[in-house]
């Protein structure tokens, strides 16, 4: 069951990070549930200030969307971004690479001050390669799956791995519905981590807001990738609250 309360700190990898969220109370370790912002809903004239209102809020992280035109129709950020918002905030730099391949990229975003590189399992035929190589440059290792793409596909990787990323939309654009019936993939993997002993976060990313929140969190996850939902609030530290609370009391009295 979820038990909602207050945000609060825990340790965190990068050390310099300080994670926020909820506890959970299960049969299994408790999990904190915390948010990371996605940029790709903010103000690009104002990303610095969108940043740290992100900040401000106690999340413990911001997730850079970064989108080539070839891996997915978008284009977005470059690494530049990431070396500007890095000297503004002491927050994780969560860079979402939807690009191939990520190997031309990884050390360019490592670099710029990154602080764990997530590459998509669909991009790349190397993908161990990748994950070594984000090892080696110091940085966090996370792999992303699209809607299609099933949970065995990881199989090989998972023991490497500090975070997966499970895409509830098709990757490219913000503003998506969710699509139900990823679920499925984020019990199998929470499933999968408990039997393995995996330390590995399990990440969301389409469509979450105060009505789909409390579902992927049954499902398994403890890290729901926001945009609209609270990039751009009034009051970013209102609306993360407003999701932590969806996320922890619509199940809370089941």
């Amino acid at each position: 069951m979820i038990l909602p309360g207050k945000l609060w700190n825990t340790k965190a990898r990068p050390p310099k990070s300080t994670p926020v969220g909820t506890r959970i109370k299960t049969v299994e370790p408790q999990r904190v549930i915390k948010i990371a912002p996605s940029i790709l809903s903010a103000d690009f004239t104002r990303l610095g200030d969108e940043v740290q209102a992100a900040e401000a809020a106690g999340v413990d992280r911001v997730q850079i969307d970064v989108m080539d035109g070839r891996f997915v129709p978008n284009i977005t950020f470059g690494s530049q971004v990431v070396r500007a918002l890095r000297p503004l905030t002491a927050l994780t730099l969560e860079v979402h690479l939807m690009v191939t391949p990520p190997e031309d990229f990884i050390d360019r975003f490592a670099e710029a001050g990154a602080d764990t590189l997530i590459v998509h399992q669909e991009s790349t035929p190397h993908l161990h390669r990748c994950i070594q190589r984000i090892h080696a440059l110091g940085k966090n290792a996370a792999v992303a799956i699209n809607p299609s793409t099933p949970v065995a596909m990881l199989t090989e990787v998972l023991d490497s791995l500090q975070l997966v990323l499970v895409m509830t939309v098709n990757p490219g654009f913000g503003g998506q519905e969710f699509i139900p019936e990823t679920l499925g993939k984020l019990r199998d993997l929470r499933r999968t981590f408990a039997e393995r002993g995996l330390d590995c976060e399990l990440e969301v990313d389409g469509g979450i807001h105060e009505q789909t929140a409390h579902k992927v969190v049954e499902a398994g996850a403890d890290v729901l990738v926001a945009g609209s939902a609270v990039v751009g609030a009034e009051s970013v530290k209102a609306a993360v609250e407003r999701l932590l609370r969806a996320a922890a009391g619509s199940r809370a009295g089941r």
